[in-house]
């Protein structure tokens, strides 16, 4: 893992990011991946998996749950914009799914 930092990055990095982030996309100016699921249960039991994982790195995503679907989107919003810390999340996100 990359030292992890709070600056806002290049558009080649974000490129880059989303490179190794399979079905993430950039929407609204957010890292975002909407997950599907056989059920809404397993897609809350993941919503949950994906707070206790955004806790451990202390960086925290939007997540919309909705009926056999979760939507994770991750944006640092004091640094105006995409950081390696959303990649980071992301990354941790898909490791779950």
């Amino acid at each position: 893992m990359t030292k992890l930092s709070y600056d806002k990055l290049s558009d080649a990095e974000v490129k880059e990011g989303l490179s190794g982030l399979p079905g993430w996309s950039l929407k609204d100016g957010m890292v975002t991946k909407e997950f599907a699921f056989d059920s809404y249960s397993a897609g809350l039991v993941f919503a949950v998996a994906c707070g206790h994982t955004a806790d451990k790195l202390n960086h925290h995503p939007d997540l919309f749950v909705g009926y056999q679907k979760v939507r994770v989107s991750f944006v640092t919003h004091d640094a105006g914009g995409l950081t390696a810390y959303d990649m980071e999340a992301a990354r941790r996100i898909q490791a779950l799914a």
